[in-house]
C-alpha cells in the first residue's frame, strides 16, 4: 500500500494511508493507556495527537482517568482526540489487546491482565523478581521491553530518546541550582566575556554525555568529557568540535578536573567488573562549595561514593558543601517532552503491527524489533533475563519459525 505523509496541527509528521487500497490482513486493536502508578513516574506513553492518529486508523484507544495529568494532558484532550476515558485500572486491563505504558508492570497490574495480552513497557529486570516473570508467563503474555528494542541501524531508539532528554535536562537543572544563592553561590550558568566559564565535567561519553556536552557548550560552558571508549570520545569531538576537552579515565586527570568543576555529571555505564565508585568521598570534600553532582548512574549503584537515591519530589541533598542530584528517573522531570518522544516511537510501531496482521507476523519480518521481546509463547526469549533468573533460554527465532 502506498503511503502519503502530512504535517498535523501540532507539527507532528503523520502518515495518511491512501484510501484506494485496504490491506486484507490489517488487524484492529484495543489499545490501553493506563495511568502510571509506579512511584513518582510522571510520564504517559501516548499523547492525544497519537490517540487521534490511531483512532483515525480504526483502532480503539482506552485512556485511564488522569493518565496524562502530570504531562498536562486532560481527559478532555484525549476524549477530543477520539479516545475513551475509563475509570480504573481493572477495566482498562480487562478490555485492551495491547497495553502501552512506561514503567514495568506492578504486581497488581499483572493480576489485572487477561490472557494473551501484548505488553509494551520498560523491564528494568534487575529490580524485578522471578515470580514476576512467572506471572507474565502464566498469562501467556507477549511481553516487549522497550529498552531492548533496536532499530535497523542496531541502535536503541527509546533509550536514545530518553537519554537525550536526560542529557539536556541535567544542564537545565544545573543552571537552576547553581543560580540559587541559598544552595549555591548565584552563578549564571555558561560564560560571559571577561569572566570564567562554568566548568562542566562529564564522566561517560554515551548518549547522555553527548547531549549534556552539547547543551553545556551552547551555554558557553567549558566542557570536559571522560570515557575509556575512544570511539565515543571521537564521536563527541566530531559532533561538537575540538574545543570540547576529551580524555580517557586517567585518575589524576579526572580528579584534577573535578576539583575545579562547577558541575559533575556521572553518566558512566557500570559493568560488574568495574569499581563501584569513581568519585570517592575524599574527592567530593575537595570540590568547590556550591558545586553540583548529577549521578545519572545511580540506578546501577552510582559513580559517586556519597550518592544516595533521591526522588523527583525531593531531588537533592547537600554533603560536604556539594549539591547531590541522584534521581534514577530524570526523564520523568520532563513528562510532556518524554511523552511526545515515546509517542513518536510507539504510534508508528502500533500502526506497523496492525498493517502486517498482528504481532507475530510483524516479529517475523522485523528482527530488530523482535530483540525487544522477552516473553513469547510462555517462553523466556531474551538471554539477559534468562541468565539472570536461571530460566531456560529459547531464542525468539525458534519460536517465530514455529508459527
Amino acid at each position: 500500500m502506498k503511503k502519503h505523509y502530512f504535517y498535523g496541527p501540532s507539527g507532528e509528521f503523520l502518515p495518511l494511508e491512501e484510501r484506494l487500497e485496504v490491506k486484507k490482513n490489517q488487524k484492529k486493536f484495543v489499545i490501553g493507556i493506563p495511568k502510571e502508578i509506579a512511584f513518582q513516574e510522571h510520564r504517559v506513553s501516548l499523547v492525544p495527537d497519537s490517540v487521534k492518529m490511531l483512532t483515525c486508523n480504526g483502532h480503539e484507544v482506552l485512556i485511564e482517568d488522569g493518565a496524562g495529568e502530570f504531562a498536562r494532558f486532560s481527559n478532555h484532550d484525549y476524549a477530543e482526540a477520539g479516545g475513551e476515558i475509563v475509570n480504573n485500572h481493572n477495566e482498562l486491563f480487562a478490555r485492551a489487546d495491547i497495553i502501552v505504558k512506561v514503567a514495568p508492570l506492578l504486581k497488581q497490574e499483572v493480576d489485572y491482565m487477561k490472557k494473551n495480552q501484548i505488553i509494551i513497557s520498560a523491564v528494568n529486570y534487575h529490580s524485578l523478581s522471578k515470580e514476576y516473570f512467572d506471572s507474565l508467563i502464566s498469562k501467556n503474555a507477549t511481553a516487549i521491553g522497550f529498552e531492548f528494542i533496536k532499530d535497523n541501524s542496531g541502535r536503541y531508539p527509546v533509550l536514545m530518546s530518553m537519554s537525550e532528554i536526560v542529557g539536556y535536562g541535567v544542564i537545565q537543572l544545573a543552571a537552576h541550582y547553581l543560580s540559587d544563592n541559598k544552595l549555591s553561590k548565584g552563578y549564571l550558568f555558561g560564560g560571559l566575556p571577561g569572566l570564567n566559564s562554568t566548568e562542566v565535567v562529564i564522566i561517560g561519553a554515551g548518549r547522555v554525555g553527548l547531549f549534556a556536552a552539547k547543551a553545556a557548550k551552547a551555554f558557553g560552558a567549558l566542557v570536559k568529557v571522560f570515557d575509556n571508549k575512544l570511539y565515543k570520545l571521537r564521536d563527541i569531538v566530531a559532533q561538537l568540535g575540538s574545543d570540547v576537552y576529551t580524555s580517557v579515565l586517567h585518575p589524576s586527570v579526572v580528579y584534577k578536573a573535578i576539583k575545579t568543576a562547577n558541575v559533575v555529571i556521572c553518566a558512566l555505564y557500570l559493568n560488574d567488573d568495574e569499581l563501584p565508585f569513581l568519585l570517592t568521598e575524599d574527592l567530593v570534600k575537595e570540590m568547590k562549595e556550591g558545586s553540583i553532582i548529577f549521578d545519572v548512574s545511580i540506578d546501577q549503584g552510582g559513580c559517586c561514593e556519597t550518592s544516595e537515591i533521591t526522588y523527583v519530589d525531593n531531588p537533592i541533598f547537600v554533603k560536604h558543601g556539594v549539591i547531590h542530584y541522584c534521581v534514577p528517573n530524570i526523564a520523568s522531570n520532563f513528562p510532556r517532552t518524554a511523552a511526545y518522544a515515546l509517542s513518536n516511537f510507539f504510534t508508528p510501531l502500533i500502526l506497523d503491527i496492525s498493517e502486517n496482521g498482528g504481532i507475530k507476523e510483524f516479529l517475523r519480518i522485523n528482527p530488530a524489533f523482535a530483540e525487544g521481546v522477552y516473553i513469547l509463547e510462555e517462553k523466556i526469549c531474551h538471554p539477559l533475563i534468562a541468565q539472570h533468573f536461571n530460566y531456560k533460554y529459547t531464542p525468539i527465532q525458534l519460536l517465530l519459525g514455529g508459527f
